[in-house]
Protein backbone atom coordinates (compact mmCIF):
# COMPACT_ATOMS: atom_id res chain seq x y z
CA UNK A 1 0.00 0.00 0.00
CA UNK A 2 1.22 3.69 -0.83
CA UNK A 3 1.83 6.09 1.89
CA UNK A 4 -0.12 8.37 0.05
CA UNK A 5 -2.99 6.62 -0.12
CA UNK A 6 -4.37 8.76 2.98
CA UNK A 7 -3.68 12.28 1.33
CA UNK A 8 -6.34 14.50 -0.47
CA UNK A 9 -4.95 13.65 -3.84
CA UNK A 10 -5.79 10.17 -3.19
CA UNK A 11 -9.47 11.38 -1.19
CA UNK A 12 -10.43 12.95 -4.92
CA UNK A 13 -9.29 10.17 -6.77
CA UNK A 14 -11.58 7.53 -4.42
CA UNK A 15 -14.20 9.96 -4.49
CA UNK A 16 -14.51 10.22 -8.25
CA UNK A 17 -14.03 6.67 -9.58
CA UNK A 18 -16.28 3.58 -8.85
CA UNK A 19 -16.08 2.37 -5.14
CA UNK A 20 -13.20 0.37 -4.41
CA UNK A 21 -11.54 0.24 -8.08
CA UNK A 22 -8.57 2.37 -7.92
CA UNK A 23 -5.30 0.13 -8.17
CA UNK A 24 -2.45 2.97 -7.83
CA UNK A 25 0.54 2.67 -10.34
CA UNK A 26 4.17 4.00 -8.69
CA UNK A 27 2.93 4.18 -5.36
CA UNK A 28 6.89 4.24 -4.28
CA UNK A 29 8.43 6.37 -6.50
CA UNK A 30 10.16 9.06 -5.01
CA UNK A 31 12.28 11.66 -5.95
CA UNK A 32 15.99 10.62 -8.08
CA UNK A 33 17.44 14.19 -7.60
CA UNK A 34 19.94 14.42 -4.20
CA UNK A 35 21.03 18.48 -5.19
CA UNK A 36 20.07 21.31 -2.92
CA UNK A 37 19.62 18.51 0.00
CA UNK A 38 16.88 16.84 -1.61
CA UNK A 39 17.77 13.12 -0.68
CA UNK A 40 16.58 14.65 3.05
CA UNK A 41 13.77 15.69 1.91
CA UNK A 42 10.46 12.66 1.85
CA UNK A 43 9.08 12.61 -1.57
CA UNK A 44 6.35 10.33 -1.31
CA UNK A 45 5.03 9.18 -4.35
CA UNK A 46 6.96 12.00 -5.66
CA UNK A 47 4.27 14.34 -5.40
CA UNK A 48 1.75 12.68 -7.51
CA UNK A 49 -1.10 9.57 -6.71
CA UNK A 50 -1.02 7.54 -10.41
CA UNK A 51 -3.75 4.43 -11.52
CA UNK A 52 -6.22 3.53 -12.92
CA UNK A 53 -9.86 2.30 -12.07
CA UNK A 54 -13.70 2.74 -13.19
CA UNK A 55 -16.37 5.57 -13.79
CA UNK A 56 -19.51 3.62 -14.07
CA UNK A 57 -17.60 0.17 -14.88
CA UNK A 58 -15.73 1.94 -17.60
CA UNK A 59 -12.33 2.46 -17.37
CA UNK A 60 -10.19 5.59 -16.55
CA UNK A 61 -6.90 6.64 -15.65
CA UNK A 62 -6.34 9.10 -13.16
CA UNK A 63 -3.50 11.36 -11.67
CA UNK A 64 -3.88 13.80 -8.81
CA UNK A 65 -1.12 16.14 -7.78
CA UNK A 66 -0.36 16.31 -3.87
CA UNK A 67 0.34 19.57 -2.74
CA UNK A 68 1.53 18.46 0.86
CA UNK A 69 4.73 17.13 -0.80
CA UNK A 70 6.94 19.74 -1.73
CA UNK A 71 3.84 21.91 -3.03
CA UNK A 72 2.99 19.66 -5.93
CA UNK A 73 5.89 20.83 -7.93
CA UNK A 74 6.15 18.88 -11.18
CA UNK A 75 9.93 17.12 -10.60
CA UNK A 76 11.68 14.38 -13.05
CA UNK A 77 9.56 11.75 -11.92
CA UNK A 78 6.66 13.14 -11.45
CA UNK A 79 6.19 13.76 -14.68
CA UNK A 80 7.38 10.36 -15.45
CA UNK A 81 4.90 8.94 -13.62
CA UNK A 82 2.04 11.05 -15.32
CA UNK A 83 4.08 10.18 -18.81
CA UNK A 84 3.57 6.27 -18.04
CA UNK A 85 0.15 6.65 -17.23
CA UNK A 86 -0.45 8.29 -20.76
CA UNK A 87 1.01 5.38 -22.40
CA UNK A 88 -0.97 3.08 -20.82
CA UNK A 89 -4.36 5.00 -21.33
CA UNK A 90 -3.05 5.15 -24.98
CA UNK A 91 -1.96 1.36 -25.25
CA UNK A 92 -6.03 0.21 -23.65
CA UNK A 93 -7.98 3.45 -25.31
CA UNK A 94 -9.05 4.93 -22.30
CA UNK A 95 -9.65 8.79 -21.04
CA UNK A 96 -7.10 10.49 -18.75
CA UNK A 97 -7.95 12.35 -15.92
CA UNK A 98 -6.06 15.13 -14.47
CA UNK A 99 -6.54 16.53 -10.56
CA UNK A 100 -4.34 19.32 -10.38
CA UNK A 101 -3.09 21.10 -7.28
CA UNK A 102 0.50 22.36 -8.53
CA UNK A 103 3.14 24.76 -7.29
CA UNK A 104 4.59 24.98 -10.90
CA UNK A 105 8.08 23.23 -11.84
CA UNK A 106 10.55 21.92 -8.83
CA UNK A 107 13.44 24.37 -9.06
CA UNK A 108 15.53 21.94 -7.48
CA UNK A 109 15.59 19.62 -9.94
CA UNK A 110 15.61 22.36 -12.99
CA UNK A 111 16.44 21.09 -16.35
CA UNK A 112 15.52 17.49 -15.65
CA UNK A 113 12.28 18.49 -14.18
CA UNK A 114 11.50 21.09 -17.58
CA UNK A 115 12.05 18.00 -19.45
CA UNK A 116 9.87 15.88 -17.59
CA UNK A 117 7.29 18.91 -18.45
CA UNK A 118 8.23 18.68 -22.21
CA UNK A 119 7.49 15.25 -22.27
CA UNK A 120 3.87 15.53 -20.83
CA UNK A 121 3.59 18.02 -23.39
CA UNK A 122 4.37 15.13 -25.98
CA UNK A 123 1.99 12.87 -24.56
CA UNK A 124 -0.83 15.01 -24.48
CA UNK A 125 -0.19 15.94 -28.03
CA UNK A 126 0.12 12.10 -29.08
CA UNK A 127 -3.64 11.67 -27.37
CA UNK A 128 -5.46 14.40 -28.55
CA UNK A 129 -7.93 13.37 -30.79
CA UNK A 130 -7.45 9.70 -29.28
CA UNK A 131 -8.66 9.41 -25.71
CA UNK A 132 -10.74 12.50 -24.22
CA UNK A 133 -8.13 14.70 -21.71
CA UNK A 134 -9.82 16.01 -19.23
CA UNK A 135 -8.42 18.18 -16.57
CA UNK A 136 -9.62 19.61 -13.27
CA UNK A 137 -8.25 22.21 -10.83
CA UNK A 138 -8.42 22.03 -7.30
CA UNK A 139 -5.70 24.18 -6.01
CA UNK A 140 -2.56 26.09 -7.95
CA UNK A 141 -2.43 25.61 -11.70
CA UNK A 142 0.45 27.78 -12.79
CA UNK A 143 2.70 28.60 -15.35
CA UNK A 144 3.18 25.55 -17.64
CA UNK A 145 0.62 23.54 -16.09
CA UNK A 146 -1.60 25.98 -16.98
CA UNK A 147 -0.55 25.10 -20.78
CA UNK A 148 -1.24 21.24 -19.81
CA UNK A 149 -4.33 22.53 -19.02
CA UNK A 150 -5.41 24.45 -21.83
CA UNK A 151 -3.83 21.04 -24.34
CA UNK A 152 -6.85 19.40 -22.41
CA UNK A 153 -10.44 18.41 -24.20
CA UNK A 154 -12.18 19.66 -21.10
CA UNK A 155 -11.27 21.65 -17.92
CA UNK A 156 -12.86 21.97 -14.86
CA UNK A 157 -12.08 24.25 -12.11
CA UNK A 158 -13.24 24.30 -8.63
CA UNK A 159 -14.26 27.79 -7.51
CA UNK A 160 -12.62 29.47 -4.40
CA UNK A 161 -9.53 26.97 -4.24
CA UNK A 162 -8.78 26.75 -7.92
CA UNK A 163 -6.33 28.64 -9.34
CA UNK A 164 -5.26 29.02 -12.90
CA UNK A 165 -2.80 31.11 -14.68
CA UNK A 166 0.40 31.51 -16.53
CA UNK A 167 1.24 34.59 -15.62
CA UNK A 168 0.18 34.93 -11.60
CA UNK A 169 -2.26 38.32 -11.17
CA UNK A 170 0.38 40.58 -9.32
CA UNK A 171 3.12 39.13 -11.76
CA UNK A 172 1.18 41.43 -14.79
CA UNK A 173 1.71 44.95 -15.04
CA UNK A 174 -0.83 47.43 -13.68
CA UNK A 175 -2.27 44.65 -12.02
CA UNK A 176 -2.99 43.08 -9.21
CA UNK A 177 -5.01 40.14 -7.54
CA UNK A 178 -7.91 42.64 -5.83
CA UNK A 179 -7.77 44.75 -8.51
CA UNK A 180 -8.53 42.04 -11.31
CA UNK A 181 -7.70 38.40 -10.29
CA UNK A 182 -6.88 36.77 -13.60
CA UNK A 183 -6.32 33.32 -11.84
CA UNK A 184 -10.07 32.60 -10.97
CA UNK A 185 -12.32 30.37 -11.99
CA UNK A 186 -14.82 33.30 -12.70
CA UNK A 187 -11.75 35.11 -14.98
CA UNK A 188 -11.00 31.52 -16.56
CA UNK A 189 -14.50 30.87 -17.32
CA UNK A 190 -16.11 33.93 -18.49
CA UNK A 191 -12.77 36.01 -20.24
CA UNK A 192 -10.91 33.65 -21.49
CA UNK A 193 -12.85 30.79 -22.21
CA UNK A 194 -9.98 28.19 -21.17
CA UNK A 195 -12.71 26.58 -18.36
CA UNK A 196 -15.85 24.10 -19.22
CA UNK A 197 -17.12 23.71 -15.78
CA UNK A 198 -17.13 25.33 -12.69
CA UNK A 199 -18.21 24.52 -8.76
CA UNK A 200 -17.18 22.90 -6.04
CA UNK A 201 -15.47 19.74 -5.19
CA UNK A 202 -17.84 17.48 -4.87
CA UNK A 203 -20.14 19.35 -7.97
CA UNK A 204 -16.50 19.20 -10.06
CA UNK A 205 -16.11 15.33 -9.83
CA UNK A 206 -19.99 14.67 -10.07
CA UNK A 207 -19.76 16.58 -13.53
CA UNK A 208 -16.70 14.79 -14.84
CA UNK A 209 -18.18 11.23 -14.02
CA UNK A 210 -21.61 12.42 -15.89
CA UNK A 211 -19.07 13.46 -18.70
CA UNK A 212 -17.21 9.99 -18.36
CA UNK A 213 -20.56 8.51 -19.14
CA UNK A 214 -21.40 10.10 -22.25
CA UNK A 215 -17.83 10.37 -24.01
CA UNK A 216 -16.70 7.58 -26.05
CA UNK A 217 -13.74 6.04 -24.75
CA UNK A 218 -11.37 6.98 -27.32
CA UNK A 219 -11.75 7.35 -31.25
CA UNK A 220 -12.14 3.84 -32.53
CA UNK A 221 -14.22 2.18 -29.65
CA UNK A 222 -17.64 4.10 -28.85
CA UNK A 223 -18.76 2.92 -25.58
CA UNK A 224 -20.94 6.03 -24.83
CA UNK A 225 -24.58 4.06 -26.06
CA UNK A 226 -27.46 3.56 -23.90
CA UNK A 227 -30.85 2.11 -23.77
CA UNK A 228 -33.56 4.99 -24.45
CA UNK A 229 -36.50 4.94 -22.18
CA UNK A 230 -38.06 8.44 -23.71
CA UNK A 231 -40.25 8.71 -26.03
CA UNK A 232 -38.51 9.41 -29.76
CA UNK A 233 -41.95 10.47 -31.08
CA UNK A 234 -42.69 12.79 -27.84
CA UNK A 235 -44.18 16.22 -29.52
CA UNK A 236 -42.72 19.71 -27.75
CA UNK A 237 -45.23 21.76 -28.08
CA UNK A 238 -44.09 24.77 -26.99
CA UNK A 239 -40.44 24.04 -28.55
CA UNK A 240 -41.19 27.18 -30.82
CA UNK A 241 -41.38 29.66 -27.87
CA UNK A 242 -37.21 28.83 -27.34
CA UNK A 243 -36.05 30.69 -30.75
CA UNK A 244 -34.35 32.38 -28.02
CA UNK A 245 -32.79 30.25 -25.83
CA UNK A 246 -31.55 27.11 -27.13
CA UNK A 247 -30.41 25.80 -23.98
CA UNK A 248 -33.80 25.09 -23.22
CA UNK A 249 -34.96 24.00 -26.77
CA UNK A 250 -31.73 21.31 -26.77
CA UNK A 251 -33.18 20.56 -23.10
CA UNK A 252 -36.57 19.64 -24.76
CA UNK A 253 -35.54 17.89 -27.84
CA UNK A 254 -32.54 15.39 -25.43
CA UNK A 255 -33.52 12.27 -23.96
CA UNK A 256 -35.57 12.71 -20.59
CA UNK A 257 -33.86 16.31 -21.35
CA UNK A 258 -30.41 15.81 -20.93
CA UNK A 259 -27.86 18.58 -21.89
CA UNK A 260 -24.67 18.72 -20.56
CA UNK A 261 -23.36 22.96 -21.65
CA UNK A 262 -19.75 22.97 -22.19
CA UNK A 263 -18.22 27.09 -21.65
CA UNK A 264 -21.36 28.10 -20.52
CA UNK A 265 -20.10 31.49 -18.95
CA UNK A 266 -18.07 32.34 -22.25
CA UNK A 267 -19.58 33.90 -25.53
CA UNK A 268 -22.79 32.77 -24.22
CA UNK A 269 -24.67 33.78 -27.37
CA UNK A 270 -23.19 30.67 -28.71
CA UNK A 271 -24.32 27.56 -27.38
CA UNK A 272 -22.03 24.23 -26.83
CA UNK A 273 -22.76 21.09 -25.47
CA UNK A 274 -23.94 17.33 -25.16
CA UNK A 275 -27.49 16.27 -25.52
CA UNK A 276 -28.53 12.22 -25.85
CA UNK A 277 -30.83 11.21 -28.46
CA UNK A 278 -31.80 7.23 -28.74
CA UNK A 279 -29.20 6.79 -26.25
CA UNK A 280 -26.71 8.57 -28.59
CA UNK A 281 -24.68 11.32 -27.22
CA UNK A 282 -24.79 14.20 -29.91
CA UNK A 283 -22.32 17.23 -30.00
CA UNK A 284 -24.84 20.47 -30.08
CA UNK A 285 -24.06 23.99 -31.61
CA UNK A 286 -26.61 26.63 -31.40
CA UNK A 287 -26.80 30.74 -31.58
CA UNK A 288 -28.45 31.89 -28.54
CA UNK A 289 -30.20 35.72 -28.44
CA UNK A 290 -32.20 35.06 -24.92
CA UNK A 291 -31.68 33.37 -21.63
CA UNK A 292 -34.26 33.04 -19.03
CA UNK A 293 -34.06 31.26 -15.34
CA UNK A 294 -35.33 27.86 -13.82
CA UNK A 295 -38.62 30.89 -13.15
CA UNK A 296 -39.08 31.60 -16.73
CA UNK A 297 -37.61 35.26 -16.33
CA UNK A 298 -35.51 37.07 -18.85
CA UNK A 299 -31.92 37.14 -17.15
CA UNK A 300 -29.87 38.32 -20.44
CA UNK A 301 -30.35 39.01 -24.48
CA UNK A 302 -27.85 39.00 -26.95
CA UNK A 303 -28.06 40.04 -30.36
CA UNK A 304 -28.53 37.53 -33.33
CA UNK A 305 -24.65 37.80 -34.96
CA UNK A 306 -21.77 35.68 -34.59
CA UNK A 307 -18.78 36.78 -32.45
CA UNK A 308 -15.33 36.41 -32.52
CA UNK A 309 -15.28 34.57 -29.02
CA UNK A 310 -18.14 32.33 -30.11
CA UNK A 311 -16.90 30.94 -33.16
CA UNK A 312 -13.28 29.90 -31.62
CA UNK A 313 -15.67 28.27 -29.17
CA UNK A 314 -17.60 26.71 -31.62
CA UNK A 315 -14.53 25.32 -33.76
CA UNK A 316 -13.02 23.93 -30.95
CA UNK A 317 -16.37 21.87 -29.55
CA UNK A 318 -16.82 20.39 -33.78
CA UNK A 319 -13.30 19.91 -33.93
CA UNK A 320 -13.59 17.37 -30.69
CA UNK A 321 -16.76 15.94 -31.66
CA UNK A 322 -15.02 15.33 -35.40
CA UNK A 323 -11.71 13.77 -34.00
CA UNK A 324 -14.65 11.16 -31.83
CA UNK A 325 -17.39 10.34 -34.20
CA UNK A 326 -19.84 12.40 -32.26
CA UNK A 327 -22.62 13.56 -34.66
CA UNK A 328 -23.29 17.36 -35.14
CA UNK A 329 -26.95 19.21 -34.40
CA UNK A 330 -27.02 23.01 -35.24
CA UNK A 331 -29.64 25.37 -34.61
CA UNK A 332 -29.31 28.19 -36.20
CA UNK A 333 -30.61 32.10 -35.59
CA UNK A 334 -28.31 34.35 -36.92
CA UNK A 335 -28.23 37.18 -39.13
CA UNK A 336 -24.97 38.28 -39.53
CA UNK A 337 -21.13 39.07 -37.78
CA UNK A 338 -20.53 41.67 -34.73
CA UNK A 339 -19.63 44.92 -35.98
CA UNK A 340 -17.37 46.77 -33.68
CA UNK A 341 -13.40 47.69 -33.87
CA UNK A 342 -12.47 45.36 -31.25
CA UNK A 343 -14.42 42.61 -33.26
CA UNK A 344 -13.19 43.27 -36.70
CA UNK A 345 -9.75 42.52 -35.53
CA UNK A 346 -10.35 38.77 -34.94
CA UNK A 347 -14.00 37.78 -36.38
CA UNK A 348 -13.10 37.59 -40.40
CA UNK A 349 -10.11 34.72 -39.21
CA UNK A 350 -12.27 33.27 -36.43
CA UNK A 351 -15.20 32.77 -38.56
CA UNK A 352 -13.17 31.06 -40.75
CA UNK A 353 -11.89 28.35 -38.28
CA UNK A 354 -15.55 27.80 -37.71
CA UNK A 355 -16.80 27.52 -41.66
CA UNK A 356 -13.51 25.24 -42.03
CA UNK A 357 -14.26 22.94 -38.52
CA UNK A 358 -17.88 22.67 -39.88
CA UNK A 359 -16.95 21.45 -43.47
CA UNK A 360 -14.19 19.28 -42.69
CA UNK A 361 -15.97 17.53 -40.34
CA UNK A 362 -17.07 14.04 -41.56
CA UNK A 363 -19.34 12.78 -38.66
CA UNK A 364 -23.27 12.95 -39.37
CA UNK A 365 -24.07 16.61 -39.41
CA UNK A 366 -27.84 17.86 -38.78
CA UNK A 367 -28.91 21.44 -38.71
CA UNK A 368 -32.24 23.38 -37.93
CA UNK A 369 -33.02 26.53 -39.18
CA UNK A 370 -35.04 27.83 -36.03
CA UNK A 371 -35.01 31.84 -36.82
CA UNK A 372 -33.51 33.92 -39.30
CA UNK A 373 -30.33 32.72 -41.36
CA UNK A 374 -28.73 35.27 -43.39
CA UNK A 375 -25.70 35.83 -45.47
CA UNK A 376 -21.99 33.88 -44.79
CA UNK A 377 -22.99 34.11 -41.56
CA UNK A 378 -25.88 31.19 -42.07
CA UNK A 379 -23.19 29.16 -44.59
CA UNK A 380 -20.98 29.15 -41.34
CA UNK A 381 -23.16 27.51 -39.48
CA UNK A 382 -23.23 24.33 -40.97
CA UNK A 383 -25.55 24.95 -43.68
CA UNK A 384 -25.98 23.03 -46.52
CA UNK A 385 -23.46 24.79 -48.80
CA UNK A 386 -20.41 23.04 -46.26
CA UNK A 387 -21.33 19.67 -46.25
CA UNK A 388 -24.65 18.90 -43.84
CA UNK A 389 -26.28 16.38 -44.11
CA UNK A 390 -29.81 17.40 -43.69
CA UNK A 391 -31.32 20.39 -43.35
CA UNK A 392 -34.38 20.96 -41.75
CA UNK A 393 -36.26 24.66 -41.21
CA UNK A 394 -39.08 25.62 -38.93
CA UNK A 395 -42.22 27.05 -40.25
CA UNK A 396 -41.52 30.71 -39.78
CA UNK A 397 -37.55 30.35 -40.70
CA UNK A 398 -36.32 33.41 -42.93
CA UNK A 399 -33.17 32.47 -44.96
CA UNK A 400 -31.76 34.15 -47.37
CA UNK A 401 -28.81 36.88 -48.12
CA UNK A 402 -30.14 39.61 -45.53
CA UNK A 403 -33.24 40.87 -43.98
CA UNK A 404 -35.94 41.50 -46.07
CA UNK A 405 -36.36 44.94 -44.93
CA UNK A 406 -32.48 45.69 -45.82
CA UNK A 407 -32.89 44.20 -48.89
CA UNK A 408 -35.67 46.25 -50.15
CA UNK A 409 -34.44 49.41 -48.53
CA UNK A 410 -31.20 48.83 -51.07
CA UNK A 411 -33.04 47.39 -54.26
CA UNK A 412 -35.78 50.27 -54.54
CA UNK A 413 -34.12 52.83 -53.21
CA UNK A 414 -34.84 55.55 -55.90
CA UNK A 415 -38.09 54.39 -55.96
CA UNK A 416 -38.69 54.59 -51.88
CA UNK A 417 -36.57 58.40 -52.34
CA UNK A 418 -39.40 59.32 -54.70
CA UNK A 419 -42.70 57.50 -53.21
CA UNK A 420 -45.36 59.56 -51.09
CA UNK A 421 -45.61 56.76 -48.46
CA UNK A 422 -42.05 55.51 -48.55
CA UNK A 423 -42.58 52.89 -45.30
CA UNK A 424 -46.09 51.18 -46.89
CA UNK A 425 -43.57 50.76 -50.20
CA UNK A 426 -40.84 49.44 -47.94
CA UNK A 427 -43.08 47.24 -46.28
CA UNK A 428 -44.22 46.19 -49.51
CA UNK A 429 -41.14 45.37 -51.90
CA UNK A 430 -40.30 43.76 -48.33
CA UNK A 431 -42.85 41.15 -48.26
CA UNK A 432 -42.43 40.47 -51.76
CA UNK A 433 -38.59 40.02 -51.68
CA UNK A 434 -39.06 37.44 -48.24
CA UNK A 435 -41.17 35.53 -50.62
CA UNK A 436 -39.43 35.04 -53.11
CA UNK A 437 -35.75 35.02 -51.58
CA UNK A 438 -36.10 34.44 -48.07
CA UNK A 439 -38.58 32.19 -46.72
CA UNK A 440 -38.17 28.45 -45.84
CA UNK A 441 -40.06 27.41 -49.11
CA UNK A 442 -38.01 29.53 -51.26
CA UNK A 443 -34.59 27.79 -49.97
CA UNK A 444 -36.56 24.39 -49.90
CA UNK A 445 -37.82 24.87 -54.24
CA UNK A 446 -33.93 25.66 -54.41
CA UNK A 447 -32.80 22.03 -52.52
CA UNK A 448 -31.07 24.34 -49.81
CA UNK A 449 -33.27 23.08 -47.40
CA UNK A 450 -34.41 19.08 -47.06
CA UNK A 451 -37.62 19.81 -45.36
CA UNK A 452 -40.12 22.40 -43.34
CA UNK A 453 -40.82 21.21 -40.24
CA UNK A 454 -43.31 22.12 -37.91
CA UNK A 455 -40.96 22.90 -34.17
CA UNK A 456 -42.75 20.71 -32.28
CA UNK A 457 -41.93 17.40 -34.37
CA UNK A 458 -37.99 18.27 -33.97
CA UNK A 459 -37.24 15.91 -31.43
CA UNK A 460 -38.59 12.80 -33.78
CA UNK A 461 -37.53 14.15 -36.94
CA UNK A 462 -33.48 14.65 -36.04
CA UNK A 463 -33.43 11.61 -34.31
CA UNK A 464 -34.74 9.73 -37.35
CA UNK A 465 -32.20 11.81 -39.26
CA UNK A 466 -29.52 10.43 -36.91
CA UNK A 467 -30.57 7.37 -37.37
CA UNK A 468 -30.63 6.75 -41.36
CA UNK A 469 -26.90 8.92 -41.02
CA UNK A 470 -25.50 6.03 -38.77
CA UNK A 471 -23.54 4.50 -41.44
CA UNK A 472 -22.00 7.55 -42.73
CA UNK A 473 -18.83 6.68 -44.68
CA UNK A 474 -17.35 10.08 -45.94
CA UNK A 475 -13.71 10.28 -47.47
CA UNK A 476 -11.65 13.94 -47.59
CA UNK A 477 -8.75 14.39 -50.44
CA UNK A 478 -5.55 12.62 -48.79
CA UNK A 479 -3.28 15.20 -47.18
CA UNK A 480 -1.18 15.40 -43.36
CA UNK A 481 -3.81 18.20 -42.53
CA UNK A 482 -5.14 21.60 -43.39
CA UNK A 483 -4.14 24.74 -42.21
CA UNK A 484 -7.14 26.81 -41.85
Amino acid sequence: MSNSTQTSASNRIHALLDENSFVEVGGYVTARSTDFNMSAKETPADGVVTGYGTIEGCLVYVYSQDASVLGGSVGEMHAKKITKLYNMAMKTGAPVVGLVDCAGLRLQEATDALNGFGEVYLSQTLASGVIPQITAVFGACGGGMAVSAAMSDFTFMETKGGKLFVNAPNAIQENYTEKCNTASADFQSKETGLVDFIGEGEEILSQIRTLISILPANNQDDLSYSECSDDLNRISSDLSNYVGDTTIALTQISDDQFFMETKKNYAPSMVTGFIRLNGQTIGCVANKTEAYDEGGVKTAQYDALLTAEGCVKAAEFVNFCDAFEIPLLTLVNVKGYEATKCAEKAIAKASAKLTYAFANATVPKVTVVIGNAFGTAYLTMNSKSIGSDVVYAWQNASIGMMDSQEAAKIMYADEIAKADNGKALIAEKAESYKQVQSSAVSAAKRGYVDDIIDASETRARVAAAFEMLFTKNEDRPAKKHGTI
